[in-house]
This record gives structure tokens, sequence and C-alpha cells, in this order.
């Protein structure tokens, strides 16, 4: 039931992310562009042109919303790391990936508490947090994984982790490859959004065939223990 849990709280807090995106997106005013807006200028709490790192017009009308989003999907990460310790193998570089994607999990909150016209050092510190503590729990987390995960979802993660690092990088060089600032900086946060809601789907459809494959008198005993 723990497991389920922390499944469940990374699908959960990815699922509404996204909704919440599109809400809020789809509230502007003016067309919201993922290659040239910023994440965070959903969050933003008042309308200005802002020059850094690239020149835009920023006016959400649904702030509010991205925000409480951006603190949801954080601890709803969060939950979902220390609540899957049995898809986690024993030692360090388990136990580190752990705290790094809790503490990505954290930015978010952090980012969605300051937003980034507002409290903006402390707004970067929690991008910081995502995109590079995160990404690199993500590498280690395709080591960290228990033997019974597959070989290619580990492979998987900590590709999808090293991608992120290096988009990262160009994000902060203002190298955007055409893919403008917007897309950049997805390319570096996203990952650990699609590794969260693959591996919640994963682990959920897993335990869901275990219960059906199980034998008949097993499966009152582990409706019991649930």
């Amino acid at each position: 039931m723990k497991t389920r849990i922390g499944y469940a709280a990374w699908v959960a807090g990815v699922a509404q992310f996204f909704v919440a995106h599109v809400i809020a997106e789809l509230a502007w005013a003016r067309t919201y562009s993922w290659a040239g807006n910023n994440i965070s200028d959903l969050g933003n709490a008042h309308c200005a042109m802002q020059s850094e790192p690239e020149p835009r017009y920023i006016c959400s009308p649904e702030h509010g919303l991205m925000n409480a989003s951006f603190i949801t999907l954080g601890t709803l990460l969060a939950v979902g790391v220390f609540f899957t310790g049995a898809v986690w193998r024993r030692g360090a570089s388990a136990l580190v990936a752990r705290w790094l994607l809790a503490c990505a999990g954290m930015g978010f909150v952090l980012a969605g508490l300051a937003s980034a016209d507002v409290h903006e050092n402390q707004h970067v510190l929690g991008a910081l947090l995502i995109m590079a503590m995160g990404n690199i729990g993500l590498v280690l987390a395709g080591v960290g994984l228990a033997d019974d995960v597959s070989g290619p979802l580990r492979w998987a993660t900590s590709l999808l982790g090293v991608t992120a690092i290096t988009a990262f990088g160009l994000f902060l060089s203002h190298r955007y490859l055409g893919l403008g600032m917007g897309g950049m900086e997805r390319v570096a946060a996203f990952p650990l959004l699609v590794w969260a809601l693959a591996a919640g789907v994963r682990g959920l459809c897993h335990q869901a065939t275990r219960v059906q494959d199980a034998p008949p008198g097993r499966h009152g005993a582990q409706a019991a223990h649930s």
C-alpha cells in the first residue's frame, strides 16, 4: 500500500501540473509560447515587460493556479520518493539519488511560493534545486533502482538525466539550438517529470499485474494486508 501511494503521488503530481500548465497558458491575452516563454512566466504575479534572459511581455491571469500547482507537484514528488522505498536498492547511490530527487520536489515548492517577479533569488534557488540537483539525482537513479526494474528503464533514467543536465548548461549559456529559451528550459526541466510519470504508471501497472497473477489464496491475504 505504501509503495502504491508513492507511485500514485508521482502520477497525480505530474498530471495535475500539466493540466494547470495548459489552463494557465490558455488564459493569457497574448499567445503564450513554449519556445519564447519560461515555465515560471505562468506564475508571475504582475503584468510587465521582462528583459532577462530574453525580452518578453508577461501577464498571467492564472498565476495563482500555476503557483499552487508547483507546490502540489513538488510535495507529491517528494512524497513519492520517500514512499517508494521498495523500488530502490540499498546503498549510497540510491540514498543520494532519492535525497536529490526530494530536493527537486522542494525546489518546485519554493518556485511556487516565491514567484520569479516577486522573490527572484528564492525562485532561482528553487530552479537550481530542480534542474541541477534533481537532474543529478535522475542520473544516479539509473543505478539506484532495484534489480527487478528492467535494464532499459534504468538506462533510460540515466539518459534522461544526462540530457536534462546538458540542456540546463545550454540554457544557462543562452544556447538554445533553435528551441528557443522556453524550449531549452523545458528540455532541462521536463525529463524529471516524464520519468516520474512513467515510473509511477509502470509501478501501478506492475503491482496490479502481480495481484492478478497471484494464486487465489494470496488475494485475500494481500487485500487484508492492504
